[in-house]
């Protein structure tokens, strides 16, 4: 009972632990740190100045690190450009508007993904649930919209707050029952995948268009045209708003500060007065409510509701935010990490696309560009 009190302070009076730098915000000084700044030996036999030279020696690996995918990002879009086939008239097909168009157009929803899991995955948490719950997004909205006749508002509006609901429920029993993240969200992904397939009757449910009964209105059809001249797909758009929105919300507000706290030292952060229980059930309604969206999304661009949508993107979800610089332990990671992250792997999906490479192949590549970024922070964690 006393551990449920002291989760209910409110969010706007965060404790003094966390008001430094994110990552260290739950951290125990060093007990040591007064001989250190003297100049004394440390315990183990290094002077503070020793130290100081081994941090700036490894400056470079840290900045490497703390901008892995932005130098990632541009090292695979450079090498897009140089493998990329060329058209009969020599033009990089990679280039061209249409596949831009495309490329954009896929990132989009597993952006969307990307960055309710960077909530989750920033308290220490994980979410296997996210694919599923976007096929179950994405037959709930073709169902609404055809066969029982709901206006585009009414229809969104459901479908995201099941999601929400959804997140929810998985939050409060990681945070309240104790059950580990992984299999809670991993009887997620068979419940939402099992919803899907029940709802649909198995089969995939087409969205036509126009007035009369079993059609959509037109307005959702505007999910999967483009703007600006025909130069980006209204996804891409959508993606862009809400990058916007997390990135804003991370760096200023007190509750960033709870999720990077608990993913450092959760119990540290409870003792301090942090909700840790409010600030979980939170992260994984927020990503649940990412998954709908990213559904929503995927039946406007493609006109159906499939309840086998989203197989798998629950992975490619997880390696834009690993590959972003985001520890899978938690309390470490940004949102333009996750970001840049996705673009990344957008990019390289696009282009072993074109360039024909074998669906299993690609499968091998990708596992290797994640540990690799794992393997980076594993030997040059940031500060």
């Amino acid at each position: 009972m006393s551990s449920r009190s002291t989760n209910e302070e409110p969010a706007d009076s965060p404790p003094s632990s966390t008001t430094g730098s994110a990552p260290d915000a739950a951290t125990v000084p060093d007990a040591t740190a007064g001989s250190s700044k003297a100049g004394n030996p440390t315990p183990g036999g290094q002077s503070a100045g020793t130290q100081r030279a081994g941090r700036s020696g490894s400056g470079g690996a840290e900045a490497l690190l703390r901008f892995q995918s932005l130098f990632g990002l541009v090292l695979v879009f450079l090498a897009s450009v140089v493998f990329s086939p060329r058209g009969d008239d020599g033009e990089i097909i990679f280039l061209t508007s249409e596949n831009l168009f495309n490329l954009v157009r896929a990132i989009s929803e597993i952006g969307i993904i990307a960055i309710g899991l960077t909530f989750v995955i920033l308290v220490g948490g994980i979410d296997l649930s996210v694919g599923s719950l976007l096929g179950l997004a994405a037959v709930g909205s073709a169902v609404l919209l055809t066969e029982d006749n709901f206006g585009m508002l009414a229809a969104v509006s459901v479908v995201l707050l099941a999601g929400l609901v959804f997140g929810l429920l998985q939050g409060l029993a990681v945070a309240l029952l104790r059950v580990q993240a992984f299999i809670v969200t991993l009887a997620g992904l068979q419940i939402a995948r099992g919803l899907a397939r029940l709802w649909s009757g198995g089969e995939t449910v087409p969205i036509t268009y126009g007035p009369g009964t079993d059609r959509a209105p037109l307005s959702f059809s505007l999910l999967g045209e483009r703007t600006f001249d025909g130069l980006v797909p209204v996804p891409a758009l959508i993606f862009a708003v809400l990058a916007v929105l997390a990135v804003a919300f991370l760096r200023g507000s007190a509750f960033s500060r709870h999720l990077y706290a608990i993913g450092g030292n959760e119990r540290a952060a409870r003792t301090s007065g942090v909700p840790v229980n409010r600030v979980k059930v939170i992260a994984f309604g927020i990503c649940g409510l990412c998954a709908a969206l990213a559904g929503i999304v995927h039946a406007g661009q493609l006109n159906t509701g499939s309840p086998n949508a989203g197989i798998s993107y629950e992975l490619d979800g997880i390696a834009a935010v690993v590959v972003g610089g985001t520890s899978l332990a938690g309390g470490r990671g940004s949102m333009m990490g996750t970001i840049a992250g996705a673009l990344l792997l957008g990019v390289l999906n696009n282009i072993l696309a074109l360039n024909t490479v074998d669906t299993d192949l690609q499968l091998v590549i990708k596992g290797l560009v994640i540990v690799a970024a794992a393997a980076a922070q594993r030997l040059w964690p940031t500060r």
